[in-house]
This record gives structure tokens, C-alpha cells and sequence, in this order.
């Protein structure tokens, strides 16, 4: 038996993943465990314990673990930047080797996490390159065996902000790299912090905001920003500082959140005026955010066509944080070559410990099996006995249904008449998004349902969207983009006759994250929409994650806090279903 162990560790989103004999067997982020801290890098003790024990293995099993990060790689190119800025270069070169002494204490961190003797760990170490990690994460886990393209950028990783190479059979061909100080992520995320969003992964949150403003600040972004004819992007020197260094990786404040440093430098005030503090953005910044997503766009539909150039394949595998920008994935295929799309569920770093695994499968092991990522649940499960228990809990009244088919058509029943619904079932998802497993969902038709859930539920801004998840074969139906999306990682354009049928999922601009739903993926979310859909004429119902600024409940219990102490509906676990009230006028 191979039984490889992939860990995103010491960094923030820490996860772990489980690949034996060439197959998935689970992956969860540790935020969802333990002491349930968004965005943690703490290491991924509760992770591993679990993904071993579902297994029914010990860390003498474990033959191969596998670290997305190779701090050999790029030595040349990080000497030359320490050489030529010694102020900033010096501490991060201490950064560096700090982090490469924690890689390091690995077997010890292992064993202490699994109370295990360190000498029963006989596993062999396996270190692959950031940015190489994410393309393997995307590759490997695709239904794609020919000449694909694959492509990956993200803030930073190994002195690289973005990689593109060349994929084939069990191959994956370095065919360029991006190396700092120059990144996209940064610039979004230093753009991010200028207007206001400082907390650690708050991203999104801008290209939510973007659709509220104009593109006013064009031109100042074309300074900050410029794509070379002959090459992929590079940012203006002076105005950002990410590169400057120094400061522990992972480390967090107070409240348990990553500290960032902050990433623009004080030129950007002559141009953009005074930065903004946090709290409810003005005009000036939602327009900001319009000309920071604009900018992005253009810069990596720039990307991409270089990609397609080098690399002359519709077949495109896309990873790094960066790649969770639907807006931008979906212009991609409208504005390139690339027409069959692949990403999985865990874009960002989290998802790298399932590529270092799957490069450790085909690379390191030379094994040319392949497994295909056509789901995202991956994470734990609970049985029956734990939901009816936490549904007992509640001290409401608990239908208990005697089927799937039956309890479907009640909770359809919920949504039609307008109950905002917790729907927890099976498996969780391994990623941000809420596809179907841990999910808050209610009718799209519903004029008053977004503000009630952003207000009542989620208690978050105004202006954040909320998803709709649609069935596959519905898809062109209300999207001018015919999309398969399954894990949300394209936001479409809705068709105009709809956009004012589904208030509750279409954005300002017309837009939605799609998440395309098919029986082979998630049958029963399948068969749930497909029961709304004989009650409404509408095969889609709104999809936001089950949570209230936090991370994404796990167990059934934590389901429930969250139901009680919230306006929801309705819950159902399982085949039981709790309610408070039966509908919303």
C-alpha cells in the first residue's frame, strides 16, 4: 500500500489530504476542525488525526508525505533580490529560513500530533514547488490525459507569483514563471487594504463590491499594472511593498486571523488619494474595486493568451488563490482560446497538499493511474444516529423522515413557500465554497431573500451576492455562458429575462457564481433542486455556506448553534427535518 500524506503546513488555509494507491480517500481544511479559526496556519493536527482514522491508519502507514514547498527552488532568483535590496532582502531571508526549519520538524510535528512514537514514522518526504503544487492540484485530479495547459497565480509561493507549464500523460512541463516582486495577487490584495478590506482573504469581498462602481481609475492602473508583449505582467516599482519581507509567516493576532503586512507603499496616495479606513465603503472605493477588477481581468486574459500561444490546447487547468476569481474565469473563456475549463474545489493554498500528493503519485513514484476530482465532498461525515441526536437537541418538534426521497420533497416543499432552509447532508466539501452538503438555501424568486439572509442569517455587508445552484441541464437556460461549474468558480452573466425572475441570486451587474449541479456529482442536492424546480418552474434554488462568520459548520452539532441562534427556518439533518416556522411572507 502507498499511502501518501499532503500537508499545506506553517502557512495560512493549513489542510491535509489523504491519496492511497493513487486514489483521494479525503481532504479538509483544518479551520473546519479544532478551535475553527478562519484561514488558520496552525499545523494541521486535527486534520491528520481524522483523515488517519477514517482510514484506520498510524503514521507507520504513511509512506510518503508530501509539502507543497520546495525552499530550494529559485535560490538564483532569491540571492539576486536580497543582493540588490539587503534592508528588506535580510529579514526575509530569515523568514525563509525559519520556515524551512519548520518543514523540517515534520516527523516530530506528526508523532506529537498523533501521540505516536516518532521512530514509527518511516515515511519518505516529498517537497514540490509552490506554484508547481497548485498546476499538479488542477492536473492530476482532471478528466484531462492529452495536451492540456495548465496556469497558476496566487500572491506568492517560493519567490513565484505565477507558473505556467505544459501537461501531458503524467507529465507537467515547466514553461514559464513569474517571480517576485512582481504579482497579481498582491496588487489585488494591496488594492484591497487601500480601500479598506484588510483582514486576510477578504478578496472576494472586492470583487463583490466591484459591480457598485466605474471604472474611474483606469489609467492610474495601467501604471500600476503593465503586460509586456513579449512577456506576462510586472507591476510599477515603488508603489507596493510585499516584497520587502521580514515578519512571521502565520503568524495571527488577537483574534486568531493571519496578520498581513500591508502591501502598498505611500506613493499609491499620489494617485489614488488617501486610503480608506474600514467600515461602509464610499463611491470613490467602489469604483477602486471596479478599476482593480478591471485591471486584473485585462492582466490575465493577457496571461492566457500568452498560455494558448505557448501552449496551443482548449484544455486549461487553473489553480492559486487567485484563480477563485469567477468574474475573471469566466472572461477567460469568453475572451481566449480555452474552451474546457478545469479547477478543483480547493483553489487557493489549502488545495496545494493534494497536488504535492498527486506529484508525488505521478512524479516522484512515476505511477500513471489517474483519479478524476468529480465531486468536492471529501471532508468527515457523521452517521445517522449523531443528526437525529443533535436534531433531538433543539427541543423543536423532529419530523423523521423514512426515506431521502421523501425528506427531498418536504424540504422542497420549505423552500418553495419561502423558509430559509439549513441543509446538512453526508460528506462535507473540501474548499471555501458551500456546494450542496453544508448549505443555506432558499427560493432565488423571493425579492426579499437576499437582504433577509445577508441581515438575519449571515449578517454580513449588503452588497455580497449569493449563489445560485442550477441544474446542468438548466444551465443556458437562465446564463448566456453555458458553464459546467461544478465547484463555483464562474460568475455568468444571467439572460435579461430572468434577472429580475431571481432577485435574490442576480448581482447588480447582471451576474451570478454559478455552481452547476448534475446527479453523478451530488444526487441528492440533485434530486432536492429538481423537487423545488416542480414547484416553482425554476430548476435552481440560492446556495450560500451554512455558517455566521465563521468557518463552515462540520459536525451536526455545530449545524445546529448555528440554526438556534439565527433566523433560519428550517434545518434538516439527515432525513430529519426541525422547523421554526413553516414559511416567510
Amino acid at each position: 500500500m502507498t499511502a501518501i500524506l499532503g500537508l499545506n503546513a506553517f502557512h495560512a488555509d493549513s489542510a491535509a489530504c489523504l491519496v492511497i494507491d493513487g486514489k483521494l480517500v479525503g481532504a479538509v481544511a483544518e479551520e473546519r476542525l479544532g478551535d475553527r479559526r478562519k484561514h488558520t496556519s496552525a499545523f494541521p493536527v486535527n486534520a491528520i488525526r481524522w483523515l488517519l482514522a477514517d482510514n484506520g491508519l498510524k503514521l507507520s502507514d504513511v509512506t510518503h508525505v508530501a509539502i507543497p514547498r520546495d525552499t530550494a527552488a529559485n535560490r538564483a532568483e532569491k540571492l539576486r533580490w536580497i543582493a540588490l535590496n539587503p534592508t528588506q532582502g535580510i529579514p526575509a531571508a530569515f523568514e525563509h529560513l525559519r520556515r524551512s526549519k519548520a518543514t523540517r520538524s515534520i516527523l516530530d510535528e506528526l508523532a506529537e500530533a498523533l501521540g505516536e512514537d516518532p521512530a514509527s514514522g518511516r515515511f519518505e518526504t516529498v517537497n514540490v514547488e509552490h506554484h508547481l503544487a497548485h498546476i499538479a492540484s488542477a492536473y492530476y485530479v482532471s478528466p484531462f490525459d492529452g495536451l492540456a495547459a495548465g496556469f497558476s497565480y496566487d500572491a506568492s509561493g517560493d519567490f513565484v507569483s505565477a507558473m505556467a507549464a505544459r501537461c501531458e500523460g503524467s507529465d507537467i512541463r515547466i514553461e514559464g514563471r513569474v517571480h517576485l516582486p512582481h504579482s497579481l495577487g498582491f496588487f489585488y490584495t494591496a488594492m484591497c487594504q487601500f480601500i479598506g478590506f484588510d483582514h486576510f482573504g477578504e478578496e472576494y469581498k472586492v470583487m463583490g463590491l466591484a459591480p457598485y462602481g466605474e471604472d474611474r481609475f483606469h489609467d492610474e492602473m495601467k501604471r500600476l499594472v503593465t503586460t509586456p508583449n513579449e512577456g506576462w505582467f510586472q507591476l510599477a516599482d515603488g508603489y507596493f511593498g510585499m516584497h520587502q519581507g521580514g515578519g512571521e509567516s502565520g503568524a495571527l493576532d488577537e483574534d486568531g486571523f493571519p496578520i498581513m503586512a500591508r502591501f502598498w507603499r505611500d506613493k499609491l496616495k499620489s494617485l489614488l488619494g488617501d486610503p480608506a479606513q474600514r467600515g461602509a465603503p464610499t463611491q470613490r472605493e467602489k469604483d477602486i474595486a471596479r478599476s482593480t477588477q478591471v485591471c486584473f481581468e485585462e492582466a490575465a486574459v493577457h496571461c492566457l493568451r500568452r498560455l494558448h500561444r505557448l501552449i496551443p490546447s482548449e484544455r486549461l487547468v487553473m489553480a492559486g488563490g487567485c484563480a477563485l476569481n469567477g468574474v475573471a474565469n469566466a472572461r477567460i473563456l469568453r475572451d481566449t482560446p480555452f474552451r474546457l475549463p478545469y479547477m478543483q474545489a480547493a483553489a487557493s493554498d489549502d488545495g496545494t497538499c493534494v497536488g504535492a500528493a498527486f506529484h508525488c503519485w505521478h512524479a516522484t513514484l512515476g505511477r500513471r493511474e489517474r483519479f478524476h476530482m468529480q465531486h468536492a465532498f471529501w471532508g468527515p461525515g457523521y452517521d445517522d444516529s449523531a443528526m437525529r441526536r443533535s436534531a433531538e437537541a433543539t427541543g423543536l418538534a423532529v419530523e423523521e423522515h423514512a426515506s431521502e426521497a421523501a425528506c427531498v420533497e418536504a424540504v422542497a416543499d420549505l423552500i418553495a413557500a419561502g423558509a430559509v432552509v439549513g441543509w446538512y447532508q453526508g460528506r462535507s466539501e473540501w474548499g471555501p465554497r458551500a456546494l450542496g452538503n453544508r448549505s443555506i438555501l432558499a427560493n432565488p424568486a423571493i425579492p426579499t431573500m437576499k437582504d433577509t439572509i445577508n441581515a438575519k442569517i449571515k449578517r454580513r455587508e449588503s452588497f455580497r451576492p449569493f449563489a445560485p445552484s442550477v441544474l446542468k441541464e438548466d444551465v443556458a437556460i437562465y446564463f448566456e455562458q453555458d458553464v459546467y461549474s461544478p465547484f463555483m468558480m464562474h460568475v455568468v452573466k444571467f439572460r435579461p429575462e430572468w434577472r429580475e425572475r431571481l432577485p435574490a441570486v442576480v448581482h447588480v451587474d447582471g451576474t451570478g457564481r454559478l455552481q452547476s449541479v448534475d446527479r453523478d456529482s451530488n444526487g441528492l442536492y440533485y434530486d432536492l433542486i429538481t423537487a423545488v424546480k416542480k414547484r416553482t418552474g425554476v430548476g435552481m434554488v440560492l446556495n450560500t455556506s451554512f455558517n455566521e462568520n465563521e468557518p463552515v459548520v462540520d459536525t451536526p452539532e455545530q449545524a445546529v448553534a448555528c440554526f438556534m441562534r439565527t433566523d433560519m427556518d428550517a434545518l434538516c439533518l439527515g432525513r430529519y427535518v426541525v422547523r421554526k416556522t413553516a414559511a416567510r411572507p
